[in-house]
């Protein structure tokens, strides 16, 4: 019968020698290694007081972002749920009202907005698919929750605050 793969490899089936029956030199091959890995340097990183420098392509909590006025860039489309394969962000459209120019840019806004972090895979496809560059994906970690319903994040959780009102956040 023929191989499906290359990767199989012949078996050695010759009787063992008297110093592989003793299994002593495998014994101080591997103690040797152990020893050579007991002096190198750790990979453990001290993590509050030290942080690992990331790599330039990262993508952590996402963010909603804000217009130079401070107006929600948000309009709604719904491109990003479409492409989240996970499927983890779900929106509900409203109209602005009169009145409401200051705080939505366009016509239509998200009145609900939402990400579950449970579901989503961080792959980026939501801030690559959104036209009006409203959403980000940061360099922060996502912090860790006792409960599931802390990992739901909403609108309120993910806006930039005002830049009037709290430029130091």
């Amino acid at each position: 019968m023929q191989a499906l793969t290359n990767r199989a490899k012949a078996v050695n089936r010759r009787p063992m020698t008297f110093w592989e029956r003793l299994y002593l030199p495998a014994i101080v091959r591997g103690l040797g290694i152990t020893l050579k890995h007991f002096f190198k340097k750790k990979a453990t990183v001290n993590y509050p007081e030290q942080k690992r420098p990331f790599s330039p392509v990262f993508r952590g909590l996402h963010i909603l972002n804000r217009d130079e006025e401070g107006r929600e860039r948000c309009t709604a489309c719904g491109l990003c749920a479409v492409a989240c394969p996970a499927e983890a962000i779900t929106m509900e459209a409203a109209e602005r009202q009169p009145g409401e120019e200051h705080l939505y840019r366009e016509e239509k806004y998200a009145a609900r907005y939402e990400i579950n972090m449970l579901r989503c895979i961080f792959c980026g496809f939501c801030e690559e698919a959104c036209p009006k560059d409203a959403i980000y994906l940061t360099e922060t970690f996502a912090p860790s929750n006792y409960k599931r319903k802390g990992f739901i994040y909403g609108k309120d959780d993910l806006l930039i605050p005002f830049p009037e009102k709290a430029p130091e956040a």
